[in-house]
């Protein structure tokens, strides 16, 4: 576990975009199985959150259709909660940084680890801008 006050920057940069810091289990559910799109990230200390997830997935919120909620859990920190969050990405393996975006209670479309990391984050906005575009 990461100490609260190491993280909070990190959660910091995706909080002041408009994602919801969640904790606990039960939020986790609540916002997927929520009616609409929900785009939910995992976050992570890694360099490649850093430098490509997080920038990336606050230039993609420029697009116009953007999800009805976002949420984050922080992985290493939020343990149940993240756990939460991984399972309902089945049959993606556990991974972070990652995103999510559901619509209705239902995975469309994931961002993985190894889709992020080593690309820029103009790339990783053009993937969940086409996404956006498709489901939201």
């Amino acid at each position: 576990m990461y100490p609260a006050e190491l993280v909070q920057p990190m959660r910091d940069e995706l909080t002041a975009v408009g994602f919801e810091q969640i904790n606990e289990v039960d939020q986790v559910e609540a916002a997927i199985n929520a009616e609409g799109t929900t785009l939910v990230v995992v976050n992570s200390v890694c360099g490649c959150a850093a430098a490509n997830a997080r920038p990336g997935v606050r230039f993609s919120l420029e697009n116009a259709k953007i999800p009805s909620k976002l949420v984050t859990v922080f992985a290493g920190v939020d343990r149940e909660a993240t756990d939460a969050a991984r399972a309902m990405m089945i049959p993606f393996p556990p991974s972070s940084p990652s995103m999510a975006l559901f619509k209705n209670g239902e995975l469309v479309h994931m961002l993985e680890r190894h889709h992020i990391e080593g690309r820029p984050a103009d790339m990783i906005a053009e993937n969940l801008i086409q996404a956006f575009d498709e489901h939201c």
